[in-house]
């Protein structure tokens, strides 16, 4: 399962395809014009709510789409680069002894994105793309840029 917001989220797990073509997948993002493009021929996918920032009403309903999806997909892996969408996901995702593999984004190298600090102590692996990012994250790997 790829969790992650539109724009530049979703760009960078897009970049993980070599990988990830190889595996049967769900992806769950917003309902953008961009990710509706970017994902058109992938046939797993739910949108997710939208604003996130500070917004507790889609909170919630994040979290009830994470408990529906989780249920009904099983996966094995929940991958994302953030931001909001990923912390129901982990966090459920953690209760159902799910492995949880988080990339903290390309472009926050010297402070940490809340989504970042929030998963970070539950994640199974984390990585960073930067070395400077070790500072923020001391047990992540960093995988380099991804870019």
């Amino acid at each position: 399962m790829l969790v992650g917001s539109s724009g530049g989220h979703l760009t960078q797990l897009l970049k993980l395809k070599p990988w990830w073509n190889k595996h049967d997948r769900v992806w769950v993002t917003f309902d953008k014009e961009d990710a509706q493009y970017r994902l058109k021929d992938e046939v797993n996918k739910y949108w997710c709510y939208y604003p996130t920032n500070r917004n507790v009403k889609n909170l919630i309903k994040n979290t009830w789409l994470a408990i529906k999806v989780l249920r009904k997909e099983k996966p094995d892996i929940i991958i994302s680069t953030g931001a909001a969408p990923a912390i129901p996901f982990f966090v459920l995702g953690k209760l159902l002894k799910k492995t949880l593999v988080y990339i903290e984004v390309y472009d926050r190298v010297s402070i940490p994105t809340i989504t970042g600090k929030v998963v970070y102590p539950i994640t199974d692996l984390f990585f960073v793309q930067w070395e400077e990012q070790k500072k923020l994250y001391p047990k992540a790997k960093n995988i380099g840029s991804l870019f």
